[in-house]
């Protein structure tokens, strides 16, 4: 599974800390924290019809991963909307959108990892692009990686920073076998995530899905835990083990980027009848039926 460049995205315009920018011609300090370690939080965000789904949500993640690694000052929503929205707007763009929001700490005034050297900052990125849902929604081959995530006590997992460096040599590992993404354990031998996406199973009509000690908590994943709630659909979260992935009836990924994507091989084994599954059916049109209506009007 290999993205492909959109046309629509040549001419984009991208902000950095309120100026709109050609792609070409925007850019960062090599001085800036994002680029002198990852110092940095993120988190992505898809436009409906003008609308971004569960901005609240993903406003408030970026916060606490924020808080989290001791940003000193974070912009408050109300200025990160207004930001959103000129970027938008700037670009003529309203659906079928992905916005990549990126928080760094800042400008050092010298190189090193010191956060006392950060004496400018944050630096704020709103990128705008036109893009679909990245997977196919036919299934999808993954491949379990030996790149395990690190557990609470050595790193918090629901910092969502900028340093991807465990996700992206996942992502090695599983292109090099020909799989479209990876499947990651916890130091259990868990199931965690995978390197992009979270990850739920279905076994005899039972929706479950990992703790989030060894993965972020995802929005996508929170939704697809009210749709089960809402329809009456039994859901467990609990420890998986690999074999009982593999066992599965049926196995799907949830993210913004994706938003529900059948899996329907996993180390060259088929999952279930080796085809999308009915409750992954069932699940992926309730998730879209929400997207149709809810979410924070940006542009009109």
């Amino acid at each position: 599974m290999l993205q492909t460049f959109d046309e629509r995205n040549r001419d984009i315009l991208i902000n950095i800390d309120g100026a709109l920018l050609h792609r070409d011609e925007a850019g960062i300090s090599p001085f800036d924290s994002v680029v002198q370690g990852g110092d940095a939080v993120w988190e992505g965000l898809r436009v409906y019809d003008g609308r971004i789904f569960r901005l609240t949500e993903h406003l408030a993640r970026l916060r606490r991963s924020a808080e989290a690694i001791a940003f000193e000052t974070i912009p408050g929503d109300d200025v990160l909307i207004e930001e959103i929205r000129k970027t938008l707007e700037a670009n003529g763009m309203r659906d079928g959108v992905h916005i990549r929001l990126t928080l760094s700490r800042g400008v050092k005034v010298t190189s090193g990892m010191d956060p006392r050297l950060n004496q400018s900052g944050p630096t704020l990125i709103v990128l705008a692009e036109y893009k679909s849902p990245v997977y196919d929604t036919g299934g999808l081959a993954l491949a379990t990686s030996s790149i395990r995530r690190s557990p609470p006590h050595m790193l918090n997992q629901n910092i969502h920073s900028c340093n991807l460096l465990q996700s992206i040599l996942a992502k090695i590992e599983a292109t090099a076998m020909g799989a479209d993404d990876a499947l990651m354990l916890d130091e259990h031998g868990h199931l965690a995530e995978t390197n992009a996406t979270h990850v739920f199973i279905v076994r005899d009509g039972v929706v479950q899905t990992s703790h989030t000690t060894s993965c972020p908590e995802g929005v996508t994943r929170g939704v697809v835990l009210e749709i089960c709630d809402q329809q009456g659909i039994d859901r467990i979260v609990r420890d998986i083990t690999l074999d009982e992935v593999v066992g599965a009836d049926e196995v799907f990924c949830t993210g913004t980027m994706g938003e529900l994507a059948a899996v329907t091989s996993i180390d060259g084994h088929s999952i279930g009848t080796g085809s999308v599954g009915p409750m992954t059916v069932q699940l992926s049109t309730a998730f879209r039926a929400r997207t149709d209506v809810e979410g924070h009007q940006v542009v009109e």
